[in-house]
């Protein structure tokens, strides 16, 4: 009897949510993985391999690389009722690029789980690392990705936008998150994981606990910020919290705890819509931080530690990202080369 994946989410009594699919080695998986990636990482994989395994019918031990390609072609299919549905970003109608690489990416991690246990009946990894191509074949490389990504620049905010969106947040707590992310370019977790301790006054730092891959570092940010987070704490954040997390819910049953990730997302999406804006997410804000910090001159390095990038390949892209910056830079290239030559008398 093949087993018929289930997606399952509850909360504990410490307040952790868990993430189950129906299966004992994926849900030990899933266990294994919640002690070293976030929350939100435990749950793309927990929907992942319950999408993985719905398509593919087999046992995790059973699963071969041709299982995968057939999955990928799955995936690529357009969706039921939107068959002549494309999208303006790539021209596809199934799912995106993005989302079918984090799937295998979740999938490859499980087998990765499974290969070194050694008792799964698992041996090698399934999810092929590549495509062999003629030019890499006898080379020993990887060759050519499964799935070829679309490498978009992300989009950023103008200043009227900023300008609506800080207008239709309607707390001081509100503000104090979106600055984080804008004026510090935090991601919408570290900001989430900022604790009390964390704040660095005087020094106008913050201290980021849990970044990215578990990283740390302590990174600058405007004292803009530091004013309005002085206001939420003394108005809106009630005196009795029971946690040390700097944002809580301010009213319902959940008054005084952490701010979810759900929260949040709601609070901007919300503030959007009130704001009239056809875009302008968390991370966005972010990609907005950075740009304006590398147009005022912050060195690419610098960018690189205040984002906290691993590979400075990462940061590179804002570069190209203000089409002013680099007519400017153009300009002034185009104007160094047809400049007049004196000539020597």
């Amino acid at each position: 009897m093949v087993w018929c994946p289930s997606f399952q989410s509850r909360l504990r009594a410490d307040g952790v949510r868990e993430y189950r699919v129906g299966h004992e080695l994926v849900d030990e998986f899933l266990e294994f993985a919640s002690g070293r990636a976030r929350p939100a990482t435990v749950r793309a994989y927990a929907h992942d391999l319950s999408v993985f395994f719905g398509v593919i019918g087999k046992e995790p031990a059973d699963v071969t690389p041709k299982d995968v390609l057939r999955f990928v072609t799955d995936q690529r299919r357009p969706r039921k009722g939107a068959e002549n549905v494309l999208r303006m970003s790539d021209g596809g109608s199934g799912l995106s690029t993005s989302t079918i690489k984090r799937r295998l990416a979740g999938v490859s991690s499980f087998y990765g789980y499974l290969v070194t246990r050694g008792d799964a009946g698992v041996v090698t990894n399934p999810v092929p690392l590549g495509l062999p191509t003629r030019r890499n074949r006898h080379r020993g490389e990887t060759g050519a990705p499964l799935v070829r990504g679309v490498r978009r620049l992300p989009r950023i905010f103008n200043p009227d936008e900023v300008e609506a969106l800080m207008a239709a947040l309607r707390t001081d707590r509100d503000r104090a998150m979106a600055q984080a992310m804008l004026l510090g370019g935090l991601r919408r977790g570290e900001v989430l994981g900022l604790r009390l301790e964390d704040l660095r006054l005087g020094e106008w730092r913050v201290f980021i606990a849990e970044g990215k891959g578990g990283h740390q570092r302590l990174v600058p940010i405007s004292t803009t910020f530091f004013a309005t987070v002085a206001d939420y704490m003394n108005k809106e954040r009630p005196p009795d919290a029971p946690t040390d997390r700097l944002f809580v819910s301010l009213k319902g049953p959940r008054r005084g705890q952490p701010l979810s990730a759900e929260g949040i997302i709601e609070i901007f999406s919300a503030a959007r819509e009130r704001a009239g804006l056809a875009h302008g997410t968390c991370h966005e804000l972010r990609h907005t931080c950075f740009t304006r910090l590398r147009e005022a001159g912050m060195a690419i390095e610098a960018v690189q530690a205040q984002a906290g990038h691993r590979s400075i390949a990462s940061t590179r892209i804002y570069l190209h990202l203000s089409i002013d910056w680099l007519a400017e830079e153009y300009r002034k290239a185009m104007e160094s080369l047809h400049a007049p030559v004196e000539v020597a008398r």
